[in-house]
């Protein structure tokens, strides 16, 4: 049986997202932007390199390059990977590190040589760092010494020729103390010695251009084996120019100070932190652990950041540090966060340390990241991601495939120049990936309002349905973390007898905090419908969380 064909909802009138509604909320900024407004993004670090030479680029445990280092150095890393490993335009080099200053010349080696970059986990157990590097078929490997014993265990059921070390000084000139090599990679070589070889070899400038592969950027593996999204250059110096079209203020040529302490090999970083602020010449501080408040607020202290970029749990816990308010602040100009949901009560606290809310975005690996952001127009917490992207397209979807109208929900389906082509070598998911006119699926479930503003309510697989009706866990976290005592929260659904599901609630108390689940439940009570109160909660000492700071859900749901 065919389906039905779909009919424009009657809550468009004159308006559907197809015909980009958002754009009446642009003010000044452009409708489209040119993705080729570079040739590559070997020509946009090469221009920056050039035109910044003398501005501190990177620094990092004490230590400072200057973009003219960063220029000497990757050479001489591209010199190495060309002259002496024979990688050739096309072939992937993977990354497996912290933010460290090894981090960029690698990454502007590799491209330089004409490679792609493989980003890796460096927490990867040894079963996803092997479907990784086979996946990719990765035969030069960039990694810590740290997590070196992790290589050594996969390393003889890979394509692995070369294994590049890094310790924490490595590219500064400063040997810093590192955690050894594992013993059994007896054939790894030094990244300063491949970098020191490098400086006396004959390195040949390839031609890329904005259709070569970039990144293989893997997402989280949510159901199966993790895929890799292939982005081309052309995605990435997009979403360069998209994010610089919609918050030019923020992208002051050789003026912005970033302080990144989310990872580099996550593309929300990679992106907007390194690439994006990279090309307008910043100075940018890498953190290596953020999880090591004391030392990350030392950075803080000293950078005086006028750009910082993170995730909910990061900003929750700087401002729940009695150490946040020793920080100048005063510098701050744009508080970004994606990756996860922003919870309102967390940009009000941070807004009363700062002085500045959290802008919040939407994206994924497989749009380079950003599709959707708050632009510079808006000047308070919204509780949405803001609206899409010049030169990008959104339609939200039912389940039969049809456009669903304004204020209602249905999957967020992206169309633009930042998008992926697909998913590397797995033409069945890329199938399923995008509809018949090109749209790729993101499985995130969305509301546009009347002014084009996209907020998430939930990823499909996370939804609840209780007695036939949806619950989105991102609304019911949402108001428990507004009560006094939580300090972050996370629900999943439960099978029950009578309603087919319930909602679970895991609770992780704030410090000294003595609060009680009939406390917490009366304060859900009034701000939810009875149907979306959670039946159980749980406190917790901790929530299972990725490295990038993401609640897992689906550990709880295992859990429960």
């Amino acid at each position: 049986m065919q389906a039905a064909a779909c009919s424009l909802p009657p809550s468009y009138q004159d308006a559907t997202t197809t015909q980009r509604h958002w754009q009446a909320s642009y003010g000044s900024t452009p409708n489209e932007i040119n993705p080729d407004a570079y040739r590559s993004v070997v020509d946009m670090m090469d221009q920056a390199m050039k035109r910044f030479a003398d501005r501190p680029a990177m620094r990092c445990a004490g230590q400072t390059l200057s973009y003219a280092d960063l220029d000497r150095l990757s050479r001489d890393f591209a010199a190495y990977l060309q002259s002496k490993l024979g990688v050739k335009k096309g072939d992937r080099v993977a990354v497996m590190t912290p933010n460290l200053l090894a981090f960029p010349i690698a990454f502007l080696g590799i491209i330089r040589a004409g490679a792609a970059q493989a980003n890796v986990n460096p927490l990867y157990t040894p079963r996803e760092l092997e479907h990784q590097l086979n996946d990719a078929g990765v035969e030069t490997l960039v990694v810590f010494s740290g997590v070196t014993a992790t290589v050594a265990e996969v390393v003889a059921r890979t394509r692995l020729k070369t294994i590049l070390t890094v310790g924490l000084g490595d590219g500064s000139g400063v040997a810093l103390p590192s955690p050894p090599v594992d013993g059994r990679l007896t054939g790894a070589v030094a990244f300063t010695d491949a970098l020191a070889e490098g400086a006396g070899l004959p390195f040949t400038p390839v031609d890329v251009d904005g259709d070569d592969l970039l990144f293989l950027q893997y997402t989280g593996g949510t159901t199966g084996l993790s895929k890799g999204a292939a982005l081309s250059h052309r995605n990435l110096v997009a979403n360069t120019e998209q994010f610089k079209a919609f918050m030019p203020s923020v992208l002051r040529p050789g003026e912005e100070v970033v302080v990144t302490a989310i990872p580099l090999y996550h593309i929300f970083a990679l992106m907007v932190n390194f690439i994006s602020y990279f090309s307008v010449g910043a100075d940018n501080w890498l953190v290596p652990n953020p999880r090591d408040f004391d030392s990350f607020l030392d950075t803080l202290k000293k950078a005086r950041p006028s750009i910082f970029i993170g995730v909910n749990t990061l900003y929750a816990g700087l401002v729940a540090h009695p150490r946040g308010k020793e920080v100048d602040w005063s510098n701050l100009r744009l508080a970004a966060g994606g990756g996860a949901a922003v919870i309102g009560a967390v940009s009000d606290k941070w807004r009363a340390l700062t002085g500045t809310f959290i802008r919040e975005g939407y994206g994924l690996s497989e749009t380079s990241p950003i599709l959707t952001f708050n632009p510079a127009a808006v000047n308070e917490f919204t509780g949405t991601t803001g609206l899409p992207m010049p030169s990008t397209d959104i339609k939200l979807l039912d389940d039969n495939g049809c456009e669903v109208g304004i204020g209602e929900a249905g999957e967020i389906c992206a169309r633009g120049p930042q998008v992926m082509s697909g998913y590397w070598q797995q033409p069945e998911a890329n199938a399923a990936a995008f509809t018949a006119d090109g749209y790729f699926r993101t499985g995130d479930i969305g509301i546009f309002d009347a002014r084009g503003f996209l907020k998430i309510v939930d990823r499909k697989k996370d939804m609840v349905i209780v007695s036939g009706f949806n619950v989105y866990p991102n609304e019911i976290e949402a108001v428990a973390t507004g009560c006094p005592g939580v300090a972050e929260c996370a629900c999943v659904g439960v099978p029950d007898e009578k309603t087919g599901e319930a909602v679970k609630l895991f609770v992780v108390r704030a410090a000294n905090a003595a609060l009680g689940e009939t406390e917490l439940l009366a304060h859900c009570r009034e701000q939810l419908t009875a149907y979306k109160v959670p039946r159980i909660v749980r406190f917790v000492e901790a929530l299972p969380k990725s490295t990038v700071g993401k609640i897992l859900r689906r550990e709880l749901r295992d859990v429960a």
